[in-house]
């Protein structure tokens, strides 16, 4: 498994995420990204996601991912399963 580092922004603001996450394998990559995605828009009230992306980057500070945001109502169980996968 590789640490990686899950940040947000847009652009000119920035979500840092200083402690990493332990991943294993590209597509574990991908759905890590989806799940902090979707945990920030939970916990954050912007409203207006459109130009938000996740930016995946190694430990030496590689970018390895851009996962865009994307802006679809949750459904109540999904929101739950997002949940656990961001607390492992």
């Amino acid at each position: 498994m590789t640490r990686y580092r899950f940040h947000c922004t847009n652009g000119s603001e920035c979500i840092l995420d200083a402690e990493g996450t332990l991943v294993r394998g590209p597509a574990a990559l991908a759905r890590r990204a989806r799940a902090v995605a979707e945990a920030t828009m939970r916990s954050l009230e912007n409203g207006d996601w459109a130009e938000w992306r996740v930016s995946v980057h190694d430990l030496a500070g590689r970018r390895v991912w851009v996962e865009p945001f994307v802006t679809r109502a949750l459904v109540p169980h999904e929101a739950a399963l997002d949940e656990a996968a961001l607390a492992a």
